[in-house]
């Protein structure tokens, strides 16, 4: 490239001396006055100062600066020349830049566009004066001033911030220290020295003359040994305008004079080793950068990798050079749901040679401001809220594995489908970009795909990746041999080489004789040629070529057209370009050239070669004989005069022809070669640019993401703002709304001033005691009603709560009132303090209690005779209870009675029936026979009948004895009682699964044995009986219809269904009543008491029994049972 054009692209300064920007906001001007007054004269700097200031108002910065120094003070002009020993202001309502030894002014934003001018500024010092820029931000409101110091620090300059407690206003120097950014923080009376003594060692690097250059290599490269001996890792192939801009800075700050004395600092403070590794690390990085490759990376590239793959397959993506982890955990959250669907699993490795970011980025928290460039959506789905920040779920880092790794020194991993590398190349020179991509073709699968940085190419390793999405800067693999080129041992180098080796040899052994005949007759019968890439390289020469291509002097290069001989380079040119444009094979026949002083004729023929995964071609020479004819003139018949004058006249027309034609070969051929060198500059001008750009890139990214974080803090802000003019207008309103209110209660309330007087009152107040507000504001409430209210213990307690910040509650105060009479009035007060300077105030609720008084003592005196009432009735009610329980014991009795005294005389008169119709059968008549069976069945039902009875009432007086009972047991135990009934009657009893329940065992036993025997006892006549038992745990739906029943608890609905005579279903409450009978005795026995019994034993288990039934259709009990008791 022409000189003139790469001083075009060049944006560094030729100042050498150092520029300090200054940014100051709230508070700023006493810091610049202290500032400026302790910088010498003779700093050999020059100070821009930016401030906040109002683009209403003139700003006359510039005379209150020039009281405070000597140093000459102006307003910055557009276009202004940058000099030493100056101080430069910026004017009112504009912006201010830097560029190539000037300031440039330009308008301020619109109000509603956000203005950082000290960013603005310090961003554009950075880029131009580089190391030689000085950025330091003195007090202010805000974070202005962070992101132009990130900038700053970035290209090796020198940042400091006034210290917090010398600071009026501390935000904007806090936002720096926050961020990791200051390198000193002083007060402003300080910093001036520390500049000086900051840039002695740039003054002295810049003033080396010649001769010294190499020393200061050699310190250079002594430095990058230490830390490849400390750290293992080397730095010499990294841009090393980088890292010695950053070593520069490290000199600086730790106010060493030049860099042989850095050099022993550093050999003698390991700490400052650790720190230099630390700073020569550049980590940048975010979520979800660069939206564009995300959506490429889900939609397209992720849908390629996984089609025709298993389901169980596992899909690995590597990334090295991770940082902190952000990257890494985007691409997971981006695949792994897609992934998931597809129940394939997903696994990511990431490595970083920096283990302080290997660990952040294991621990996976991030604060707010990081998460930037996370939506809602993913926020609320894959972190975790802490006290400290936002952590990643265990769902995500699970699959994430992170290392410690250097990828240009470290063996690879292997066999990966991903592998994003992005802005980590732009740091490493030509040789280790190869290096690095030649590893990284390795670790991929064969159709793995590389996504770099938006400033990376993979042009040193154009064999290796071919463009798969130019626009994402998304590469894939080439086909072939991967090679893993260690480059840190000569060992790793000949093991892999004799590694290859042998299978060059295993592979060749493979080779059948068919391939051998095969290659026989090609190089017997096929012509010479090669074959080339789409870049025109050659990559396999086939049979003799050398008439045809010589190798170029210098270093080695195949490609076609630079080895192609110059007499037959213009039409090859010409054939390769139409076979590229046509896509068809295309021939060029008969083409004379000399080679060793022979004329000899060739036909090339160039033909596209299809079903390759790139483009190349076969160039082959198809060498054509001379025509002996043409030579032999002897052969050749006489010719007349004429004839030979035609002849020759023809014959130097040929000649003139074909010299004009070799003129004008050499002609195109050097316009062609003035194009391809021509070709060649531009092309390294634009590989200069994009190296020369590409730190500016790295950097731009860093402010573009500082500044989303900004925008998003001010869209918070803003939106707070707006939240709190919101709750302003609320408080207004409640308030207008309380004052309403308070007019309208019909209470009296009044506010007093710290005297004692009336501030207001609402209207119910003046309403009561019927007072005028002209004469009642601020006049002593103690006076007011004629002193009604003069109290001293009422004064004490007012003078107190406004002491001690105490309350009354329900003072009472008896006084005569005028208008009113006697009155009793209750107090409550509680003090009020005021925030616009009013004082303190109380605020005090009356309420007039003599009608409550008065009732109260009537209730009072009604009371003592309520409690006389209530006193003879209870004397009554235990009477009652006295007689009941009487009346209890001689039931008691009678039940004893009962169970003894009259079973003993029921046997005998049933013994003796027994013993007449046995004994004196055939002495009685038939009369008496009847008679004696009528005593003998009566005395049965009465026997019957006195059992039913005892058991009742032991229902109804027994005691509670519940424990877990098994129902199923219950059952079959029943049914064995039932044995010889069941086997007369011909019954058929089927009970399923029946649970265990908290119950009295015996009360359980009789009910069941009281519903098996009554059907038993009610069976149809023709029909052999059949009962079924069956349960069900009710739903909560279905225990909603039984309001009476315990919601809480589980209940069990027993069914108990038989095929007997049933009955009419409008007898269905009635069964249940004790003594009660649907049939005559004569009919069916019993004395009904069975049913009456059963569904005492279920209420006194907390549940409920139903019947239905229809008549001569069998009948159906529904038993409802809980699992506990209450």
């Amino acid at each position: 490239m022409p000189k003139a054009n790469k001083d075009k692209i060049k944006i560094l300064s030729d100042n050498l001396f150092p520029v300090v920007g200054v940014g100051a906001s709230a508070g700023g001007l006493d810091a610049f006055q202290k500032l400026l007054h302790a910088i010498p004269e003779d700093s050999g700097m020059a100070y821009i100062l930016v401030q906040h200031l109002d683009p209403s108002h003139e700003s006359i910065l510039v005379s209150l600066l020039q009281k405070v120094t000597r140093i000459p003070v102006e307003e910055v002009i557009d276009n202004i020349k940058v000099e030493p020993d100056h101080i430069y202001i910026i004017p009112t309502n504009k912006l201010l830049t830097a560029t190539d030894g000037v300031l440039q002014l330009s308008a301020r934003p619109p109000k509603n566009y956000k203005n950082m001018p000290i960013d603005l500024f310090f961003t554009s010092l950075s880029d131009v004066h580089q190391a030689h820029a000085i950025g330091v931000v003195l007090s202010g409101n805000g974070s202005d001033g962070t992101l132009g110091l990130q900038a700053i620090k970035d290209k090796g300059g020198l940042t400091i911030v006034q210290d917090l407690d010398s600071a009026a206003n501390d935000s904007m120097p806090r936002s720096v220290i926050d961020a990791g950014l200051a390198d000193f923080s002083l007060s402003p009376e300080k910093i001036p020295q520390q500049l000086i003594e900051s840039m002695k060692d740039f003054k002295a690097v810049a003033m080396k003359p010649q001769t010294e250059e190499q020393l200061l290599e050699n310190k250079f490269r002594e430095i990058i040994s230490l830390m490849r001996v400390r750290k293992s890792v080397d730095f010499t192939y990294y841009k090393q305008t980088t890292i010695r801009r950053r070593i520069s800075r490290r000199i600086a700050i730790t106010q060493n004079n030049d860099i042989g004395e850095y050099l022993e600092y550093l050999r003698k403070k390991p700490e400052e080793q650790d720190i230099l590794y630390n700073d020569l690390l550049i980590s940048v990085t975010g979520f979800f950068r660069d939206p564009g490759i995300f959506k490429a990376l889900s939609e397209k590239l992720i849908t390629t990798i996984i089609k025709g793959r298993a389901k169980s397959d596992t899909v690995r993506i590597w990334v090295p050079g991770c940082s902190t982890g952000e990257e890494v955990y985007s691409i997971m959250m981006c695949l792994q749901p897609l992934l998931a669907k597809k129940s394939m699993h997903l696994q990511l490795f990431a490595t970083d040679i920096s283990e302080p970011v290997i660990k952040k980025a294991r621990a996976a928290l991030y604060s707010k401001k990081e998460l930037t460039g996370v939506s809602p959506v993913r926020l609320a789905k894959f972190f975790t809220k802490e006290s400290d920040g936002f952590r990643v779920n265990k769902i995500i880092r699970d699959n994430c594995i992170f290392a410690n790794h250097n990828y240009l020194k470290d063996p690879p991993f292997a066999r990966m489908d991903i592998i994003s590398c992005r802005n980590s190349l732009i740091y490493l020179q030509p040789t280790l970009q190869k290096k690095a991509l030649t590893t990284f073709h390795y670790a991929l699968k064969e159709n793995g795909f590389l996504i770099l940085g938006k400033s990376e190419t993979t042009a040193q390793a154009a064999d290796l990746f071919g463009s798969y999405d130019k626009t994402n800067k998304i590469y894939k693999r080439k086909p072939g041999s991967a090679k893993y080129l260690n480059l840190i041992t000569g060992r790793g180098v000949k093991d892999q080489a004799h590694h290859q080796s042998t299978e060059q040899k295993n592979d060749k052994g493979k080779e059948d004789y068919l391939k051998s005949a095969d290659e026989v007759l090609l190089r017997r019968f096929a012509p010479p040629g090669v074959t080339v890439n789409n870049d025109m390289e050659i990559v396999q020469f086939r049979g003799a070529t050398g008439v045809w291509l010589e190798s170029s002097p210098g270093k080695p290069n195949f490609n076609l057209l630079k080895m192609i001989r110059e007499e037959i380079a213009f039409e090859m040119r010409n054939l390769l370009h139409k076979a590229k444009k046509s896509g068809q094979g295309e021939l060029k026949e008969n083409i004379q050239f000399k080679f060793q002083g022979a004329v000899r004729m060739v036909t090339i023929e160039v033909i596209p070669l299809l079903n390759t995964s790139e483009n190349h071609w076969l160039v082959l020479f198809h060498e054509l004989a001379i025509d002996a004819g043409f030579r032999d003139q002897k052969n050749k018949k006489k010719l007349t005069g004429t004839q030979q004058s035609d002849l020759l006249s023809r014959d130097k027309r040929i000649m003139s022809l074909e010299k004009e034609l070799v003129k004008t070969r050499d002609d195109m051929r050097t316009i062609t070669e003035d194009q391809e060198a021509a070709n060649e500059e531009l092309q390294s001008a634009n590989e200069e640019l994009l190296s020369g750009s590409e730190e500016l890139q790295s950097l731009n990214e860093e402010l573009e993401t500082s500044k989303e974080e900004i925008q998003t803090t001010n869209e918070e802000l803003i939106t707070l703002n707006n939240e709190l003019v919101e709750r302003n207008e609320q408080l207004d309103h409640s308030r207008r709304y309380s004052d309403s209110i308070v007019s309208t209660l019909r209470e009296p309330l009044v506010i007093l001033n710290h005297r004692l007087a009336v501030r207001s009152a609402n209207r119910a107040f003046y309403n009561k005691f019927k007072l005028q507000e002209d004469n009642t504001l601020n006049v002593p409430f103690l006076d007011l009603s004629e002193k009604s209210w003069d109290s001293p213990a009422l004064k004490t307690m007012l003078e107190k709560l406004l002491r001690d910040k105490t309350s009354i509650e329900d003072f009472e105060i008896r006084k005569e009132f005028p208008g009113l009479g006697e009155r009793v009035m209750l107090l409550n007060a509680t003090r009020i303090v005021k925030t616009n300077g009013e004082g303190q105030s109380i605020l005090i609720a009356i309420e007039d209690v003599t009608l409550r008084k008065k009732a109260d003592a009537e209730l009072h005196h009604f009371s003592g005779e309520l409690e006389k009432l209530v006193a003879e009735r209870t004397l009554a009610l235990n009477d009652s209870i006295s007689d009941l329980r009487y009346s209890n014991k001689n039931l008691e009795q009678f039940a004893y009675i009962a169970s003894h005294d009259l079973q003993e005389p029921l046997r005998k008169i049933n013994t003796y029936s027994l013993m007449l119709q046995d004994g004196f059968a055939s002495d009685l008549p038939e009369s008496a026979k009847s008679l004696v069976t009528k005593i003998t069945s009566s005395s049965q039902r009465m026997s019957t009948l006195i059992k039913d009875v005892l058991n009742f009432s032991k229902i109804l007086h027994g005691e509670d004895a519940y424990q877990e009972t098994d129902l199923k047991a219950i059952v079959a135990r029943v049914v064995d009682d039932c044995e010889l009934l069941i086997m007369e009657k011909k019954a058929v009893i089927k009970f399923g699964s029946l649970p265990k329940i908290e119950a009295i065992p015996l009360q359980i036993n009789q009910l069941f044995y009281n519903l098996v025997s009554n059907s038993l006892k009610f069976a149809k006549k023709d029909t052999d009986p059949r009962i079924d038992i069956s349960c069900k745990k009710l739903t909560h739906a279905e225990l909603k219809k039984f309001k009476h029943l315990d919601q809480e608890l589980v209940y069990y609905d027993i069914l108990f269904k038989d095929n007997g005579i049933g009955f009419d279903q409008q007898y269905a409450d009635q069964i249940f009543l004790i003594f009660q009978r649907l049939h005559s005795s004569a009919q069916y026995s019993g004395t009904g008491i069975g049913l009456a019994l059963c569904k005492s034993i279920v209420i006194n288990h907390h549940g409920e029994i139903t019947g239905s039934s229809t008549s001569n259709k069998g009948a159906c009990f529904r038993i409802i049972l809980p699992v506990k008791q209450p």
